[in-house]
């Protein structure tokens, strides 16, 4: 039988991170997010931070993309992209679990029985959120959420041939500027 295993991916600012470890907790079983990074850091070698960055963007830029095969020149996204592939897998083999991002709703498709769900909100609940959340910065909140969620859906249809925030490819979208953080765990564990 296989494990039961939701998979959140989400806008940036939407609080799906923040979702996903609130559901996890209340069901007792584990959530990996940045716990993804640090066993892919320790497998590759690569520091955290150059694997959160490479995590977001697809290999070389969007017309090589077009125009070359990936594998034709594989590159340390490549590399990454099996680790995390290999690992996300064997975590869902252990056992039930919540995986926020990472491409995780693509890699466990065929390998758990899979809840996926993706977590978006308006412009203006994102932009107030990550203030609150991450802090200023000299970027207004709105480009920083442009520029985020651009390379989230560039690395996910660069790896997965699937478009990122489409609601055909999940069960479950849920709006967490409408529905409220607590609201959307309830909803997920529900359905769990």
């Amino acid at each position: 039988m296989k494990n039961r295993v939701i998979t959140i991916s989400r806008e940036f600012g939407s609080g799906g991170r923040t979702i996903g470890k609130l559901v996890a907790k209340e069901l007792g079983i584990p959530c990996y997010d940045n716990e993804l990074l640090i066993k892919i850091a320790e497998e590759s070698g690569f520091q955290e931070n150059y694997i959160k960055e490479a995590g977001e963007y697809a290999s070389g830029g969007f017309l090589s993309n077009i125009f070359s095969r990936r594998e034709a020149s594989p590159n340390n996204a490549d590399y990454l992209w099996h680790i995390q592939y290999r690992i996300i897998s064997e975590l869902a083999e252990k056992g039930s679990c919540v995986m926020v991002g990472r491409c995780a709703d693509y890699i466990l498709k065929d390998k758990a029985d899979c809840l996926k769900v993706f977590i978006h909100a308006d412009v203006a609940f994102r932009a107030e959120r990550i203030v609150k959340v991450y802090g200023e910065r000299e970027e207004s909140p709105e480009q920083r959420i442009r520029d985020k969620d651009k390379r989230r859906a560039a690395y996910h249809r660069f790896y997965t041939d699937m478009k990122w925030g489409h609601a055909q490819n999940y069960d479950l979208t849920l709006n967490s500027g409408t529905l409220g953080i607590d609201r959307c765990v309830d909803i997920i564990k529900g359905l769990y």
